[in-house]
């Protein structure tokens, strides 16, 4: 199956990133958000992005004024239907996807491939909510959306061989590079990445170095382009948190245990550059 239209759920970060991307490779997007107010963020952003790329000489202006076009801002899941592909993109809360998941199985059409965005959670778990859990599946996007090139397409048991070979020839076709993954807490990346980052607090924790000397020698001595703990802010310390959870819940090894300086930034407010201040303070 080709698809030609797509529906991303949350206008956020991530939920607007997938949409640019969608839109500028020539997919139709609907993005829905709770209210006109999140939703009008959303498509500003995808505008100011796509203005930053203009400027980078690296799209036409006609090529940006033609995705943003192509994307159709909405609070209603009533305007997915007939759409190839729905990509929740929302909060990384089990709670939150059940919801949002039950109410677009109850309006898409039986042939609408259903994909969730989660960086963590069961893919077999969300896809037994389905009432066609064959058409479900995983996929991953990177933040920002529009730069990184990787995305996760995670298979859960239940998913079909028909859903995973159209989702990665759309995932080629908006430019991106795709990886299968068995359906895993964390999948791949992430698995290896945020036990990194959680280490990367119990060193601050324990004074060993300062959080720049910190990021600043897995920089220069892993030749990581951003250190854990500045990549903790930008992807926003209680998603990480939150992340460290589910593996700990699920593993059962103490290895994953979250450091308890990072619940403790959490629990102050302190979730990284979407609230001005994480382990470094930003400018809002």
């Amino acid at each position: 199956m080709s698809i030609q239209s797509v529906g991303v759920i949350g206008a956020g970060t991530m939920g607007n990133g997938i949409a640019q991307v969608c839109a500028v490779a020539g997919l139709d997007v609907v993005m829905v958000d709770i209210n006109e107010a999140a939703v009008q963020r959303g498509l500003e952003q995808i505008s100011k992005s796509l203005d930053r790329l203009v400027k980078k000489e690296t799209l036409t202006v006609e090529a940006k004024d033609a995705a943003l076009k192509r994307v159709k801002g909405s609070t209603s899941y009533n305007d997915f239907k007939g759409l190839g592909l729905v990509i929740e993109a929302a909060t990384e809360n089990q709670a939150v996807k059940e919801k949002i998941l039950k109410q677009v199985d109850e309006i898409v059409s039986k042939d609408t491939i259903i994909a969730t965005n989660t960086s963590s959670l069961s893919i077999t778990k969300l896809a037994a909510l389905d009432s066609n859990p064959a058409r479900f599946i995983g996929m991953h996007f990177f933040n920002p959306p529009p730069l990184m090139a990787l995305v996760e397409v995670i298979r859960g048991l239940q998913t079909s061989d028909a859903t995973h070979a159209a989702i990665i020839d759309m995932a080629k076709r908006v430019g991106k590079e795709p990886i299968t993954v068995k359906n895993s807490p964390g999948f791949v990346v992430n698995r290896i990445l945020l036990p990194m980052i959680n280490e990367a607090f119990f060193v601050l924790s324990e004074g060993l170095a300062s959080p720049e000397d910190i990021d600043a020698g897995m920089k220069l001595g892993c030749n990581q382009p951003i250190g854990p703990l500045a990549l903790a802010d930008l992807i926003g310390l209680d998603t990480c948190l939150a992340v460290m959870e589910v593996y700990f819940e699920n593993f059962s090894d103490s290895k994953y245990r979250p450091c308890p300086l990072l619940r403790e930034m959490v629990a102050a407010g302190y979730l990284g550059r979407k609230t001005g201040r994480g382990v470094y303070t930003y400018d809002k």
